[in-house]
């Protein structure tokens, strides 16, 4: 009895987790409402509730398997043998193009907000860190003698601005561009940054 209540509830946790996502995918996270997921499951509105938390933890499980998503969407085996920067090209493109493809999905990533300035759990943290380590890898083939801190930094910060150019872009900001310019500048700035990594390595 104790196993067939564990698949029930590992059942409706995953059905309301894919409900939630739709929902996001449609209407976009503002609009999401504990109500509306559960009826699309079929279950009373504390169904929710005796699998997770609260409506943020709902959000957080969505948020993880669009991470997921995101990471097989970007570790491609056929680019493993590119050179570093058409690998670090391939993932700015890679990125931009899941941003379009799941924009509500992916704004959700950064506008997701727990109520009362909770922190997210430490292991939803973690998973969002699998973006730095594919930077860092081929960044450490173009400066191999860049310490791994340093590193670490640098792929923030690359990240940081290939986000920053996607997200103010996408949200039709002044400063933006033009959705079909953004491959192109995107490219531009990654052959940019990688030939400035390899000028101060010779």
């Amino acid at each position: 009895m104790a196993r067939k209540t564990l698949e029930k509830r590992e059942d409706l946790k995953l059905r309301l987790i894919e409900a939630a996502r739709n929902r996001i995918a449609a209407d976009g996270l503002s609009n999401l409402r504990a109500r509306d997921v559960t009826q699309d499951v079929g279950c009373a509105l504390g169904g929710l509730y005796t699998v997770f938390a609260d409506l943020d933890d709902l959000i957080i499980h969505v948020n993880s398997s669009t991470l997921k998503a995101l990471e097989a969407s970007l570790t491609l085996a056929e680019v493993r043998d590119h050179t570093p920067t058409d690998r670090l090209r391939n993932l700015a493109r890679g990125y931009l193009r899941f941003a379009l493809t799941h924009r509500n999905l992916w704004k959700a990533l950064f506008d997701h907000r727990p109520l009362d300035d909770r922190s997210s759990p430490e292991w939803h943290l973690e998973e969002h860190m699998f973006l730095m380590g594919i930077i860092a890898e081929p960044l450490a083939e173009l400066q191999p003698t860049m310490s791994e801190t340093a590193r670490a930094i640098r792929a923030r910060t690359l990240f940081g601005a290939v986000h920053g150019v996607v997200s103010i872009s996408l949200e039709g900001r002044f400063v933006g561009l033009p959705v079909e310019s953004l491959e192109r500048e995107l490219d531009d700035f990654i052959l940019t940054v990688a030939a400035g990594g390899a000028a101060r390595q010779g």
